[in-house]
């Protein structure tokens, strides 16, 4: 029980991260508009009915509004122009250099894997 309400609790922080959650909001809202478009109307009219972007549900336009507003919440879509630039703590000029370590070790035994110098066994003969 504890494992289920842990997975379940990470699967929802996850939805909820990532913006899924309002994904599920918007195909519940279709389905809702759907069943009371079908209600009145034949199949097809009420399938266009519920696509149509002229005439959102109270749900989809909520959706529509939450996703404009963490869209404006995303660091990457402020404009660039009235930010000021961020200052590292540690800003390098220059490119790194990496040097490789030099070999001074001397080269052991262990290093070098052992070789057969006796034959090759040869499978038990056959009685």
């Amino acid at each position: 029980m504890r494992r289920t309400l842990a997975i379940t609790s990470l699967l929802f922080a996850w939805l909820c991260a990532n913006g899924a959650l309002l994904d599920a909001v918007q195909v519940f809202a279709w389905g809702k508009m759907f069943a009371e478009n079908a209600r009145t109307q034949p199949l097809g009219a009420a399938l266009r009915a519920t696509f149509d972007p002229a005439k959102p549900c109270e749900f989809c336009l909520g959706v529509a509004a939450a996703k404009e507003t963490a869209q404006q919440q995303l660091p990457g879509s402020v404009d660039h122009a009235s930010t000021e630039k961020l200052v590292l703590a540690l800003h390098l000029s220059t490119r790194p250099f990496f040097v490789a370590p030099s070999a001074d070790w001397p080269v052991t035994l262990a290093s070098v894997p052992p070789s057969r110098t006796e034959p090759v066994p040869l499978p038990p003969p056959r009685v």
